[in-house]
């Protein structure tokens, strides 16, 4: 699994930092991610981004904070 969350670190690394008016929406990704809406996907089209890059930074969130979770829970396991 360590290779696995390697190269998924590594990934995130290379991302290229979020525009600032992603800011919002990249936290609620983080904490409420069943709460996004379409409205507010588009809102970030409607401001100049393009699906690639909300995408890019969406699941780049959502791998970062995945990946939290999971060091938190190895650690807790491991006492």
């Amino acid at each position: 699994m360590a290779d696995r969350t390697d190269d998924l670190r590594a990934s995130l690394a290379a991302t290229e930092p979020a525009p600032p008016e992603m800011a919002a929406y990249l936290e609620k990704v983080r904490t409420r991610a069943y709460a996004i809406t379409d409205d507010e996907v588009e809102a970030l089209k409607d401001a100049g981004l393009s699906e690639d890059v909300i995408f890019e930074q969406t699941v780049g969130v959502a791998i970062g904070e995945g990946l939290r979770r999971l060091d938190a829970a190895t650690s807790a396991i491991a006492g």
